[in-house]
């Protein structure tokens, strides 16, 4: 095994590049994985343009496919040479969050503290995936073997915005029959829409703009996709509901309008649930809230993670229920991820996801 690795390092913002590293020593529940196959998420965007603070000098990325290397000496059963994922967040399995049932809000695992991003540790508060090795902490507690006949690429979606976009879906309170409205059709806002129909949703509005993304919410379940750019979403929707409204609406971009429109569609007593990542302090209007005697709830959720989080999603894959390959849009070796984040933060050439390969 080499000493030293590539990896994509954040500098400061403004600038993440391909550098040397030295491969992470192992520690007792620990594992050293391999990567094949990673991806560049929006989170780390806002790294690269300072809008989310990380440490100058650390490995971004936190979506590992790969290869089990090496297994610290309290790690049981797994094999060196293993095909795994592991979450973007990896809690430890034995916080205080995790044995409340929350261990997507393992933040206190860390040494500095709570982080606004619970329990986000990869490319975050650790060293992330996008580069030769990661080191996984709490192995047990988060490496999944990867099924026989799936591909990196098919399960290169469930460390992060399958999971993130399902828990969406699953917060909505969604039931067999009921009509959902999911605003932004992102990575994350298409995994949602894939998530309400799983869940039994048999009417969903997709709300975007962007014609590829538009024809992908279909393909993953939108019964009609509304262009917010040639009309109000909200109008519409109530429209095509007969002003009754939407049982559930799914946020999935961070914005106050995006916030605002998915209230605005709610039935009394519907359920809104908020996956967007807020920049700034959210107004809830006076009206949109029905005053508050709507009978609504207003939820949040962070990407679920953990080893058995992981297995389910696979499940679903390997089903075929859900095919997430084509979001794969394009596909760089490790030594051109600048390039990869060049196109990626600019969104341009119909970009979705991007598979990035050591």
């Amino acid at each position: 095994m080499p000493e030293m690795m590539k990896a994509a390092i954040f500098v400061e913002p403004g600038r993440i590049v391909l550098d040397d590293k030295p491969v992470p020593d192992v520690g007792p529940n620990d594992a050293l994985v391999r990567i094949t196959t990673t991806t560049i998420c929006g989170t780390d965007v806002h790294i690269l343009k300072g809008e989310y603070p990380v440490e100058k000098g650390l490995t971004v990325g936190h979506e590992p496919v790969g290869v089990i290397e090496k297994l610290g000496g309290n790690v049981e059963g797994y094999e060196e040479g293993q095909r795994v994922i592991a979450g973007a967040i990896c809690p430890s399995g034995h916080s205080n969050a995790c044995l409340d049932g929350l261990a997507a809000q393992d933040g206190q695992s860390q040494a500095h503290g709570l982080k606004p991003m619970g329990g986000w540790r990869f490319g975050n508060t650790i060293d992330g995936t996008q580069a030769e090795y990661v080191l996984v902490p709490d192995a047990m507690a988060n490496l999944a073997p990867v099924p026989d006949g799936l591909t990196d690429e098919q399960v290169l979606m469930c460390p992060d915005i399958m999971s993130t976009g399902f828990a969406g879906a699953e917060a909505a309170n969604i039931k067999i029959g009921d009509t959902v409205a999911v605003f932004a059709q992102g990575p994350i806002g298409l995994c949602a829409t894939a998530g309400a129909k799983l869940k039994g949703a048999t009417t969903i509005f997709a709300v975007e703009s962007v014609p590829e993304r538009m024809k992908m919410a279909v393909a993953m379940g939108a019964d009609a996709v509304i262009d917010f750019s040639k009309s109000d979403p909200v109008e519409e929707i109530m429209r095509l509901t007969d002003g009754r409204g939407v049982d559930a609406s799914i946020e999935a971009l961070g914005l106050q309008s995006t916030f605002e429109g998915s209230l605005r569609v709610l039935k009394p007593g519907g359920t809104m649930s908020s996956l967007g990542v807020y920049s700034g302090d959210l107004t809830i209007p006076l009206a949109a809230f029905n005053a508050g005697l709507g009978d609504n709830k207003i939820v949040t959720s962070l990407c679920p993670g953990g080893k058995e989080r992981m297995r389910r999603l696979m499940n679903v894959i390997a089903s075929g229920r859900v095919d997430l390959n084509p979001m794969v849009t394009h596909r760089y070796g490790l030594d051109r991820i600048e390039d990869a984040y060049d196109l990626f933060a600019n969104q341009r050439d119909g970009v979705m996801k991007v598979a990035i390969t050591p």
